[in-house]
């Protein structure tokens, strides 16, 4: 989400998200290299997982998405508390990480697109682009935790989208607009716990803990440092 980015944001050099460009294109390259080279492997069963009597490539894609989706909203609040607090300006700089910022929640937003509509694919599933995309509309699994899911996504939605839109709804409105990041990222938190599949693994409870441990320590300083200002705008 876009949060509140400080006033050094604005002023600094355009030339600053350069190294943001080059980490994107060096991240396509070094994924499609090593998609290419690993082909050999993991075509033979992939066919089969797709054309199978029971396939389960849809369902795989969707939990790896998923993952993949979490861990870029998870660094996108990170960056977003950073700005706010003004720790960005340590690393990796105002600019950079408000253009990270908003790459990670971009990126996070259509994995978590692909999450839910690649299910359409899974025949345990079984769902229609209805119940992908309707809230609490899911028959054939979870459908109260899955909703929940499928809010976040739509709230996740409009705050990207509320970031284009900043000058005509003020600042003020903006900011007010992007509280609710902290709302998705419990929903997804929740969605993942509930729904996921992967829950009871050591790696999921791993990178979950991680999350929001990191998030909780960061929100903790946040509101220390609000604090600490008004406290000094006082005296």
């Amino acid at each position: 989400m876009i949060t509140n980015p400080s006033r050094e944001i604005e002023t600094s050099e355009p030339l600053a998200s350069l190294p943001v460009v080059l980490l994107g294109v060096m991240t396509i390259i070094a994924a499609t290299l090593s998609s290419v080279l690993s082909a050999p492997y993991w075509l033979p069963g992939m066919s089969s997982s797709l054309a199978g009597e029971a396939p389960k490539a849809f369902w795989y894609l969707s939990r790896g998405s998923a993952m993949v989706a979490f861990i870029l909203l998870w660094m996108s609040m990170a960056f977003g508390l950073v700005i706010t607090n003004r720790m960005a300006r340590l690393w990796p700089g105002g600019l950079i990480a408000f253009d990270l910022h908003q790459f990670m929640s971009l990126s996070g937003l259509g994995f978590g697109l692909f999450h839910a509509l690649i299910l359409l694919g899974d025949r345990f599933i079984n769902a229609d682009f209805f119940q992908v995309l309707v809230p609490f509309a899911s028959r054939n699994y979870r459908p109260i935790w899955v909703g929940l899911g499928q809010i976040a996504f739509y709230v996740w939605l409009l705050l990207i989208g509320s970031f284009y839109v900043r000058r005509q709804i003020g600042p003020r409105t903006w900011r007010w607009i992007h509280f609710a990041s902290f709302l998705v990222f419990a929903l997804v938190i929740v969605h993942g716990v509930s729904s996921g599949t992967d829950t009871h693994t050591i790696w999921a409870n791993a990178i979950y803990w991680t999350a929001g441990g990191s998030f909780l320590l960061l929100m903790f300083y946040r509101v220390m440092v609000t604090v600490g200002a008004k406290k000094a705008r006082r005296t």
